[in-house]
Formats: C-alpha cells, structure tokens, sequence
C-alpha cells in the first residue's frame, strides 16, 4: 500500500445523492477553513465508488456496506457521514402487484440490481437467496427498464423510493422494513471508508471534518442546495428534501453502538451465505475513531 504524503491533498469519493452533496459541501467548497485536510473530490454512482474502493483509487470514499467486507484491508469504515436509518432501503418494484417473493425465485422472472457490490443487492440476496436472473444496470436506467417491460422487476435506490409511482410501478416489497422486522436493528446501507496507510491521526481528522460539514448543512440548510442541485439531476426540490430529511439523521453523525451491531450483523449474514465467494471475511471492518 502506498503511504500518504503528509501534504498531498486527499481524494475523496462521493455520490450525486442529495444525502451525500448535503453532507459534505461545506467540506468540498472550502468552507471550514485551514483546519480541514485538503481534498480533491470525485462524484459517481456508488456502484463506480465501490470499484474505485475495490481498486484503492481514492483516499476516502462513501461505499456500499457490502463492498466494506471486500476493502477491510486496505480501508477502515468511519462513524461519520454513512447512510443508515429505519423506514428506509430499497424497494423491489413492478409493473403489477403479481411479483412476490416466491417468484423471484423463477428463472424466467428477471430483475435490475443497481451493482454487484450494493448493500441493495446484499439483501436480496438474502430475502431470496434463489433469485438468479439478476440483470445489473446503473440505478437510473432501472424504473425506465421496468416501466418498458425489459425487465420484470426492479430493485430500487436513492429517490427511487420517493418517484417510483411516475413510471406507474408498483412497490412488492421493502426490504428495509423486511430487515427490520427481521433483526430490529436500524439498516446499514452506506458508509465512508478512509484507507489505513493514511494512519490513525488523520483518520480521525477526516471523521471529525466530516462531523463539521454536517453541522455547518444543518445549521444553514439553504447553504447546500445549490451543490446538491448541480449533481442531482432531474430530482425536484421537494424529492431531495424527502431524500435528506430520510437519511441524514442521528446516524448520520455516529453509527452509535446499534449502528454498528447492525453492520456487523449484516456482513455476517452476508458470509454465512456465501456471498464474499471464495475471499472469507475473518475479521470484520474495523470502524474509525469513535
């Protein structure tokens, strides 16, 4: 592993959602002053962040809590900035109400997954562990592939959740409330990992940076909008205030003691059912400095 120059600025890695561009745009657009690290920023689709991460391409990098069991030796999961909640996660979407659990285990019944590394994929692999006719896409093409018949059903993420009805689909299950009722922990569905080459000092500098930016969006909400506007796309204002108003929470500050049992849990019910493939997960992520 390469060792971090003590000057060089950091790379960090994030998503266009509203959640993430809240988060750190105090941070990313220089306002919290010399104490914060230097950074250069990257923005894409947690799908490429988790390959970024798989690769070691960046410093500090926002991933799917599934890829955190693939970068346990390279990265360390931070207790800041990830994406964790009740009542939230994705959907499985149809165009009618015919798909169930049951027949998603029919190979003839196809369905979009939003990357192999997703936490979305994680669970549904283990709400139905005999779904095999996955058929991986970029998130946004997803609802247009469903509402087209391409496929017969959707896995969905981000604002998904919030604009599934304007293709005129139809929801079939949340696996967030099947998690929930399921284990009664809170859902882990992203996190920000930091490489460890770049040591524990900065580590937990980058942690508190974070807890910073957050505090800085939350004290001036209106501050953000215009950088979460400029990454979000088509989302209107009032799904991305829905979108941040979901995931940015208690959690979002610290994981807290149920936070990570839920990670834990989670990645181990992952290699119990195989899911790592032949790389075994003998000790799980550690978290940062908090």
């Amino acid at each position: 592993m390469k060792k971090h120059l003590p000057h060089s600025a950091l790379t960090l890695g994030i998503s266009p959602c509203p959640n993430d561009t809240f988060i750190f745009d105090a941070w990313v657009n220089g306002r919290l002053g010399p104490q914060a690290p230097e950074i250069t920023c990257r923005i894409a689709d947690v799908a490429a962040l988790n390959d970024m991460a798989l690769h070691e391409e960046l410093d500090v990098v926002k991933v799917s809590i599934f890829a955190c069991g693939k970068l346990r030796k390279a990265y360390r999961i931070l207790n800041a900035g990830g994406a964790m909640g009740r009542g939230c996660g994705p959907l499985i979407v149809a165009r009618c109400a015919d798909i169930d659990r049951q027949s998603l285990a029919d190979p003839s019944i196809s369905i979009a997954v939003p990357g192999r590394w997703t936490t979305a994929h994680l669970l549904l692999s283990l709400y139905q562990p005999a779904a095999r006719n996955k058929v991986f896409m970029s998130f946004d093409r997803i609802m247009p592939a469903v509402a087209r018949g391409d496929v017969d059903a959707g896995l969905i993420i981000h604002e998904g959740r919030f604009t599934y009805g304007r293709y005129g689909l139809v929801m079939v299950a949340a696996l967030g409330a099947w998690w929930e009722a399921a284990t009664g922990l809170p859902l882990p569905l992203g996190g920000i990992v930091a490489k460890k080459s770049l040591g524990g000092a900065m580590i937990a500098t980058v942690e508190e940076t974070i807890r910073a930016s957050l505090a800085a969006a939350r004290a001036n909400p209106d501050r953000p909008r215009a950088f979460m506007q400029r990454h979000a796309a088509e989302m209107d204002a009032g799904v991305m205030q829905q979108h941040v108003a979901l995931y940015v929470n208690g959690y979002t500050r610290d994981f807290g003691r149920d936070g990570r049992q839920a990670i834990k849990h989670l990645l181990r019910l992952a290699q119990g059912q195989g899911l790592f493939g032949r790389h075994r997960l003998s000790c799980l992520p550690e978290t940062g400095a908090t």
